[in-house]
């Protein structure tokens, strides 16, 4: 019978092995100013507190993929908290694409502080700042930073990811189909604008609908181009990230999903519309999966791990427990990571430390306060017959049994297994039926 003991944990102090169609083009793309690809992101993060003294410490993120070029398309998620729909898409386009013509630049989580608090906005609507702003305002700088993002001279169109209610219908038909509601529509300020480059808002917005409605996973999904007319005198859409974008000469654009639609499927919308927005800039991509919103919903959820203190340690979340404990901290109270996605953080409150990912609380650490080990000594086990040399943080596949050979000066604790005669846990013989489930 084959042992799959993919969910051990062989822990050592502060190290781990863990076991366990055709496109109409409405402008021609811009020429390229070179073939420089962009460096791959590795995102590296500490574990802070949440508190207004703290807030500056969930800077957003902004992550370039592709070729460096003058044809960017901007991805902006994360500007309200409580849209997770939006932020997942972006952050799935900065994972999970790869751009093999062109140049994307992703902003996963702008107001990354209101995505931890599950809030629209702490310091108020952070889509209403962008007309004017004190500088006293806590969300100042983060602001400004965006700003220059919009303004950069290779950006040439910008989207902004929103979930709204309900669903938008140009026509009144009941009270969560009318024109008072955001969810399942393509937003623009105006029809056109006055640029070299996509002035013809409606004309793209209606590709862009048109495209997400042949994929619909139900009628009442369908998308619609909602028109604000900003300039007509909405003193509130005056005040927004797309209708600033299009003051400063650049073509913008809102993507509503809808609230009412789990998670996953607004995700699927999200990328639909994203995906025709880079088929009109002539922007090329791969995906590393299947358009399927059962599929999106397995990546959400599945797809997600944790790296701590230069990969010592590596923690799947996928089916990972509500708490684990006894985890290693050093001394000063802070826990190095790198995230495999950008909505990652961990929050310490006392001596424990919540692992996040977008808003979703995903575990709880229990510290247990260790100094840091930065030798890089491996580790010998005998797995399924065979020895091996294996450095810590490496992932191992056991399909019958292993061995732990002692380590000079280290103690081996293997999480799920219990020696009661000797309390040593080295030249043992540990297979799946000697483990402990609630370890596993």
């Amino acid at each position: 019978m084959k042992i799959n003991l993919k969910r051990a944990l062989i822990f050592f102090i502060l190290s781990s092995v863990l076991v366990y169609g055709n496109t109409t083009l409405l402008t021609e793309p811009l020429p390229s100013k070179d073939l420089n690809h962009y460096e791959k992101p590795v995102i590296k993060r500490t574990s802070t507190t949440v508190s207004k003294h703290s807030r500056k410490s969930f800077d957003f993120d902004i992550i370039k993929i592709g070729q460096q070029d003058e044809n960017t398309l901007l991805i902006v998620g994360g500007i309200q908290g409580d849209e997770p729909g939006g932020f997942m898409a972006a952050s799935l386009i900065a994972t999970h694409y790869e751009i093999t013509k062109g140049s994307v630049w992703v902003v996963p989580n702008l107001n990354f502080y209101s995505i931890i608090k599950r809030s629209r906005g702490p310091y108020g609507d952070m889509n209403r700042k962008f007309a004017g702003l004190s500088k006293k305002d806590p969300e100042y700088e983060t602001i400004q930073k965006i700003k220059s993002y919009i303004n950069d001279e290779n950006v040439k169109l910008i989207v902004n990811l929103h979930d709204g209610s309900g669903f938008y219908r140009p026509t009144y038909i009941d009270r969560m189909h009318s024109p008072y509601r955001w969810g399942q529509c393509t937003i623009i300020d105006q029809s056109k604008i006055d640029t070299q480059h996509y002035s013809n808002l409606e004309d793209i917005s209606l590709q862009v609908v048109d495209y997400v409605n042949r994929f619909l996973l139900d009628k009442e999904h369908k998308y619609h181009l909602h028109n604000t007319r900003t300039a007509e005198g909405d003193k509130e859409m005056e005040k927004t990230l797309t209708y600033y974008a299009i003051k400063q000469g650049k073509a913008a654009f809102g993507n509503e999903a809808s609230k009412s639609l789990p998670t996953h499927q607004r995700v699927y919308y999200h990328l639909l519309a994203l995906e025709k927005f880079m088929d009109l800039m002539g922007i090329e991509y791969k995906r590393k999966f299947n358009m399927d919103s059962a599929v999106v919903k397995n990546i959400i959820d599945n797809d997600i791990e944790i790296s701590f203190y230069d990969n010592k340690i590596k923690l799947p979340l996928a089916q990972v427990r509500n708490i684990l404990k006894y985890f290693p901290v050093k001394p000063d109270g802070t826990i190095d990571f790198v995230p495999s996605n950008p909505l990652m953080s961990i929050v310490k409150h006392k001596n424990e430390y919540t692992i996040y990912y977008g808003n979703r609380r995903v575990s709880k650490l229990k510290a247990e306060y260790r100094p840091q080990d930065h030798k890089d000594t491996k580790v010998k086990i005998n797995i399924d017959s065979k020895v091996q040399e294996i450095s810590f943080g490496s992932k191992v596949k056991v399909n019958k049994d292993f061995i732990i050979y002692p380590i000079k000066d280290y103690r081996v604790n293997v999480i799920g297994y219990s020696n009661k005669k000797t309390q040593i846990e080295t030249n043992v013989l540990i297979n799946k039926k000697k483990m402990m489930q609630r370890f596993s």
